[in-house]
């Protein structure tokens, strides 16, 4: 009874230790890692926000270019219209409003003014028999060295 207290006893002091001096170093690595980011200020983290809904869900679609407004001032932002949500970056769409969130065509429009690459997917724009032609002044179809290349930090995904 006493050798299997005793075993019993070993074996979680020895998985303490071990955990121990593993959970601390993973925090020295961590704060290095930190570190290493703060100190390089050209750095910032991305906010990806995937807008799949379409004027048909005005909320989901003014909730999405809102936290791309939010979020431009200090991260890098991309906008990706996918689905149903490129019908609401045609150029013929129609101005979503909705309060608290205004325009949906000013919202757009300031975002681009602000450097905010806002991008349709040309597949769906293909389904849906549209071209780049067809999209706001500002809006782009999509590639894929944009979703990598906007960037250097880490990718926050937001989908509406």
């Amino acid at each position: 009874m006493a050798v299997r207290q005793l075993g019993l006893v070993s074996c979680v002091l020895v998985a303490g230790l071990l955990g121990g001096g593993c959970a601390v170093g993973n925090r020295v690595e961590k704060s290095e890692a930190n570190a290493s980011l703060a100190n390089s200020p050209a750095v910032r983290d991305g906010v990806f926000i995937h807008i799949r809904s379409g004027p048909d869900h005005a909320h989901a679609v003014m909730m999405g270019l809102r936290m791309a407004q939010m979020m431009q001032s200090d991260r890098d932002v991309l906008v990706y219209l996918d689905v149903d949500g490129i019908k609401a970056v045609l150029a013929d769409a129609p101005d979503l409003r909705m309060e608290p969130f205004g325009s949906s065509r000013a919202m757009l429009a300031d975002l681009i003014s602000k450097g905010v690459g806002v991008y349709a997917c040309p597949g769906c724009l293909k389904a849906a028999g549209k071209s780049a032609s067809d999209l706001m002044p500002g809006v782009r179809v999509a590639e894929k060295e944009a979703f990598f290349g906007f960037t250097k930090g880490r990718i926050l995904s937001l989908t509406y």
